[in-house]
């Protein structure tokens, strides 16, 4: 049932949020520090693992990935619009920083398609 998405949905971002205000009260700031990062691995994590521990029904199954797909790409946009806010007005260093980020992530795709066995990844000439 969708209902069983929901109810990860929830969980998992308590938790995340739990666990970002604990951070940021370690680290000595008044925020929470990563807290929906954790929130969506954790979904990541416990809506995979249901396919191989539990043995959920086929309408639970789908109801949790619906929502683990529903999830993941509002707070990537929403983490974005902040990202590309804070730029803005932080100046030069930030976007430079912002620049930095994006082409190490270009130069690690070589290097991660290296972990990937050659079956999964097609036709494609990645050595």
């Amino acid at each position: 049932m969708i209902i069983y998405g929901v109810s990860l949905l929830a969980f998992c971002m308590l938790v995340g949020i739990f666990i970002g205000d604990l951070l940021g009260t370690l680290m000595g700031v008044q925020a929470n520090v990563g807290g929906i990062g954790i929130a969506m691995l954790l979904l990541i994590y416990l809506s995979n693992l249901s396919n191989k521990k539990l043995q959920l029904g086929s309408i639970t199954e789908s109801g949790i990935h619906f929502w683990s797909a529903m999830y993941i790409p509002i707070v990537v946009a929403m983490a974005a619009k902040q990202n590309v806010i804070g730029a803005l007005s932080g100046g030069w260093m930030a976007l430079l920083a912002g620049v930095a980020a994006v082409v190490a992530s270009f130069l690690l795709i070589p290097v991660i398609a290296h972990f990937t066995p050659r079956a999964e990844r097609g036709n494609s000439d990645v050595n």
